[in-house]
């Protein structure tokens, strides 16, 4: 389970405006082995952590590249899971190292969407001569990929904007940072962010998650409806946020878990420029 928001304006007026304003939260079992965000080889290209998980090595939950693509995935709260289904973390990997575009590459991946459990993707060609360009699919919705508009978007574990509370709520607390980000330094814009998505006061009741989740969320509900979640074994381990500005500077931070201890972590935060 995860949550993320985002904000993009291709064309931002101001120089001290952000192209894209993105935070994001991995939810996760703290024991699930995976890497800590890094270029994934010497030619310092892609950038994203990696799920070291046994047969699922190399998949990712969020990934940018120096040239401008950038995907990010979440998974669709189903009460079953088909457990012979292929692994969604391929799919940002995948849109990594490819060449097709992000409509192209999500138009394929909408065809095999089936054999997947669910999820949502969006994928993302930046710095192009057209400009930012944002596409999202899901393959519980709209059987294409949908363009997305310069605007402010969330995306929980249900369709893109699904009014959950608790993505409401964030999407509220996103906003009212971003407000202000022309007048933050940037260090700072990171931290109020990261203070935005490690909040843990639950929105409840909220009848559309118990719908979609039935029995199996019920247990979990008062911790799951939180944007940081925080069960014994399970919860938020990683948050992230993305900073492109108007001349194309990128800067990528980092929070993460160490040790599966919830009183442990480790901040990375990597910045370059786009290529075009």
């Amino acid at each position: 389970m995860c949550i993320l928001f985002f904000k993009f304006d291709p064309r931002p007026v101001s120089k001290n405006a952000y192209r894209l304003i993105l935070a994001a939260n991995r939810d996760e079992f703290y024991h699930r082995p995976s890497k800590s965000a890094d270029f994934w080889d010497s030619s310092s290209e892609i950038l994203s952590g990696l799920d070291m998980e046994e047969g699922k090595e190399g998949g990712t939950w969020l990934g940018i590249s120096k040239k401008g693509k950038m995907a990010a995935l979440t998974n669709y709260m189903q009460p079953k899971i088909d457990k012979n289904a292929k692994g969604r973390g391929a799919l940002v990997t995948n849109f990594l190292t490819t060449d097709a575009d992000s409509y192209s590459y999500l138009k394929k991946v909408a065809l095999e969407g089936h054999l997947y459990n669910g999820f949502n993707l969006i994928a993302a060609d930046l710095n192009t001569t057209k400009g930012d360009v944002i596409y999202y699919y899901g393959n519980k919705g709209d059987p294409e990929p949908v363009f997305l508009n310069p605007g402010i978007y969330g995306l929980s574990n249900s369709l893109l904007d699904t009014p959950w509370k608790k993505l409401q709520y964030g999407k509220q607390l996103f906003a009212d940072v971003i407000k202000h980000s022309q007048d933050l330094a940037k260090e700072d814009l990171v931290q109020e962010l990261i203070k935005v998505m490690n909040n843990q006061e639950p929105q409840l009741p909220d009848p559309a998650i118990e719908d979609q989740g039935k029995d199996y969320i019920l247990p979990i509900l008062n911790k799951y409806a939180a944007l940081c979640v925080r069960c014994p074994d399970y919860g938020t381990r990683t948050n992230t946020v993305i900073l492109i500005d108007a001349e194309g500077h990128v800067t990528f931070t980092e929070r993460t878990m160490l040790n599966a201890d919830v009183d442990q972590w480790k901040t990375s935060t990597y910045q370059f420029k786009l290529q075009i």
